[in-house]
């Protein structure tokens, strides 16, 4: 019987990028194989449930659109757990890192990559996605990623937990998809409107 360690699982509006105020149900996952140094989730901290578990619970909320969060969820997923949460109706998304091979069955891929800060262990592995969103930090130039195939792709202003950083970065990031339209801005709605 499998059994995963959930950091969280909630219901609230997506705050990101393609599905921006969606309601949604976040399974978040414990454990991540990155140290990302803007990160602010608690990866250690959960509790282990069953998919058992997992798919009573899902029953209380009155939607069917599932983000699989972390930490890094696809160190954890399995074909069989998507397969049972589909069996119930649900639509399956996942936030991943995309260094871990992802299950062909998911219905919704958001890479967020990580190996343009030079963390260790980052380099993805998946092929493609459904959007990407990159984190746009220190004025790096993101075009390479325009090669990876992703139907949308989004630049999300770094959170420095600064506000005058934040700020800046934010403008930075306008003006960087407003010179190069392929790039579409993602915020982090859930904390500009202070929900969980």
């Amino acid at each position: 019987m499998e059994k995963f360690k959930i950091n969280e699982l909630f219901y609230s509006l997506q705050g990101e990028g393609f599905y921006a105020g969606t309601p949604a149900i976040f399974i978040r996952f414990a454990g991540c194989n990155l140290q990302c140094p803007f990160c602010d989730t608690d990866h250690q901290a959960g509790e282990m449930l069953t998919t058992a578990a997992i798919r009573q619970r899902l029953q209380a909320f009155p939607t069917h659109h599932v983000v699989l969060t972390g930490g890094e969820p696809s160190l954890f997923i399995t074909p069989d757990f998507i397969e049972q949460l589909h069996q119930d109706n649900y639509y399956i998304t996942i936030e991943t890192n995309g260094t871990q091979p992802l299950p062909a069955t998911l219905d919704w891929v958001t890479f967020s990559p990580k190996d343009h800060m030079g963390i260790a262990g980052a380099t993805p592995v998946i092929q493609r996605c459904d959007e990407l969103k990159r984190v746009y930090l220190n004025d790096e130039d993101p075009a390479p990623y325009l090669q990876f195939p992703a139907q949308h792709y989004y630049l999300q202003p770094c959170d420095y937990g600064d506000p005058v950083r934040n700020l800046q970065n934010q403008q930075a990031t306008v003006a960087y998809c407003l010179a190069h339209p392929q790039w579409k801005l993602s915020l982090q709605l859930h904390k500009i409107l202070n929900i969980s």
